[in-house]
């Protein structure tokens, strides 16, 4: 007969105040259901019919677009599941800026899919080695799919063919314009060797009024304010870059002074102007004609800056000012005084110009058609090109520069690794099919997961569809592909979002081309996310650092 050892009753193993979740309903099974929840939440801002989600930070702060970087930014996510894949997709857009979405999307439907496997009674372990296996497979036939690479010397309209799938899912009907723009300025800063293109140095400007049609690409830095003096076009000039305020210097102690006689009191404040225009106009004799400021100009600095004849120019971001010195060739100086013939940049032109009704000014080299440009001698090469975007209103002109950063990100990217796949959901949908019929031949339990996840990459197509033609299509245009791609020359056919024959088109003949890259990374990350959810098996929760709550004051209370 067997001994019954009786078990003690409540032994507390945490403090108190822990949430102890364990075993597969509890756990695993929850979530799932919280991924699921914000895959779904983003899902529907999924390709270029993704609707627009209207989100309000804890600043109160509005935003209005379908970019699921900016949103999972954005919102607060606190369960510990959901934090795992809005990790996966920020590590996606740090890696290539682009197709956020698409691990969102791919994760929240792997782990739905294993859902059903763990209700059936499969071991969290078997589905973790069959989505692993399944991801080496894809990412081995990916590397087959690949149907063309961008040319070699870049052009401004291959560029712009490139960019355009990636734009038009963000700003659909206006990605030809918005590609010309990003094509036009990154080829204005490309640097001799591609591989080094920085993209910091393509800068966007927005200015509310007129439309997008409006927007250009100027080859320099452009500011959103006038100059500071009376100086307002300077050309062929030396700047100085100063970090301090221009004024007169303050004593940092409380001093005392005691003055006998008017005379005293007269020479007093003239010692002070002495010194402030000896230090300008030693300046001016090194021969700056432009003064860039990164903090205040007093109003007696300006009085000498104005007499001399130095255009002002008071930039406060320090961010730009870093950019700035980039493009002049400037060093920043943390003291008032002459700079050095090293520390002084120049700069070509310096001018204010009017963008519809805003006056601002431009910092940038002579291009060809400039009175002084010299075609034989060759200009220096920008080193900062901006895009000055136009737009009805700050919601719409902030959609519009996410849109550009995304094209920009895509052109890194594509330097990096030139090969693309056929886009509209074609490559996905190739893969499904080929990782199923890889898992139709594999043995024992980890087949089912394979299937699944093959199963899974079908979600991308499905949404597509979804998003542009109403729910009831989705699986009509996955039926109608999946006949398409058992053709020849079948991986190439993707969902036509603008339903003009059966909802399907040939992605390469309509230049629908994603970074084969970036795909990479996606189904990478995607798998990753998914594994590390279905391996948790218990959540520990502590209680939340902090006091107790300040009650809350009756109304009709002061602020302090």
């Amino acid at each position: 007969m067997s001994l019954k050892v009786p078990k003690a009753q409540n032994i507390q193993l945490f403090k108190d105040g822990y949430k102890h979740l364990s075993g597969l309903e509890d756990a695993v099974l929850r979530n799932i259901q919280a991924v699921a929840e914000l895959s779904d939440l983003v899902r529907t801002s999924f390709g270029p019919n993704g609707r627009n989600k209207l989100v309000i930070n804890h600043l109160g702060r509005l935003f209005v677009t379908s970019d699921a970087a900016t949103i999972i930014r954005e919102i607060e996510v606190v369960h510990p599941a959901a934090k795992l894949l809005v990790m996966a997709s920020q590590a996606q857009e740090a890696e290539m800026g682009d197709a956020t979405n698409s691990v969102l999307i791919l994760a929240g439907e792997m782990l739905k899919k294993a859902e059903n496997l763990l209700i059936m009674g499969l071991h969290p372990s078997e589905i973790i080695k069959g989505y692993e296996l399944a991801s080496v497979k894809a990412l081995s036939e990916l590397e087959s799919l690949s149907t063309s690479s961008l040319p070699s010397p870049l052009t401004k309209a291959s560029l712009a063919a490139a960019l355009k799938p990636a734009i038009a899912s963000k700003q659909y009907g206006y990605e030809d314009q918005l590609a010309g723009l990003v094509a036009e300025a990154s080829l204005a800063v490309m640097p001799s060797n591609p591989k080094n293109f920085n993209v910091d140095n393509v800068r966007v400007v927005k200015i509310m009024g007129g439309n997008l049609s409006g927007s250009t690409v100027v080859r320099g830095m452009v500011f959103g304010r006038e100059p500071e003096g009376i100086v307002k076009k300077v050309k062929k000039a030396k700047v100085a870059v100063f970090t301090t305020a221009l004024d007169i210097a303050q004593t940092e102690t409380k001093g005392t002074v005691l003055l006998k006689n008017a005379e005293e009191m007269l020479n007093f404040t003239r010692g002070e102007e002495k010194q402030l225009e000896k230090m300008f106009q030693e300046i001016a004799d090194s021969g700056v004609k432009v003064i860039v400021a990164g903090s205040a100009v007093g109003e007696l600095a300006m009085h000498y800056l104005n007499r001399l004849g130095i255009a002002v120019l008071k930039v406060l971001s320090k961010f730009d000012l870093r950019r700035l010195c980039r493009v002049v060739n400037a060093t920043p100086l943390a003291r008032v005084g002459a700079p050095t013939a090293e520390e002084a940049g120049f700069v070509d032109v310096f001018e204010t110009i009017e963008i519809g009704g805003d006056r601002v000014t431009v910092l940038r080299q002579l291009v060809e058609g400039d009175a002084e440009y010299d075609a034989a001698g060759g200009s220096e090469k920008t080193r900062t090109a901006t895009i000055v975007l136009r737009g009805a209103t700050q919601n719409r002109l902030d959609d519009l520069e996410r849109a550009v950063d995304d094209g920009v990100n895509v052109i890194k990217a594509l330097i990096k690794d030139p090969r693309l796949v056929p886009g509209a959901g074609a490559t996905e949908l190739e893969l499904a099919k080929r990782v199923e019929a890889y898992g139709n031949g594999l043995k024992g339990l980890s087949q089912h997961a394979v299937k699944r996840w093959a199963q899974a990459l079908e979600v991308v197509p499905r949404t597509l569809a979804e998003n542009a033609l109403g729910g009831a299509e989705g699986n009509e245009v996955v039926s109608r592909l999946y006949a398409k791609h058992e053709g020849p020359e079948g991986a190439v056919w993707g969902v036509d979002v603008e339903a003009e024959k059966d909802g399907t088109l040939s992605a390469t003949e309509h230049q629908i081309l994603d970074s084969l890259a970036a795909k990479q990374w996606a189904i990478k990350l995607a798998t990753e996310a998914a594994t590390s959810v279905l391996s948790v098996d218990a959540i520990i929760m502590s209680r939340p650092a902090g006091g107790p709550k300040i009650p809350q004051q009756a109304g009709n209370w002061d602020e302090d």
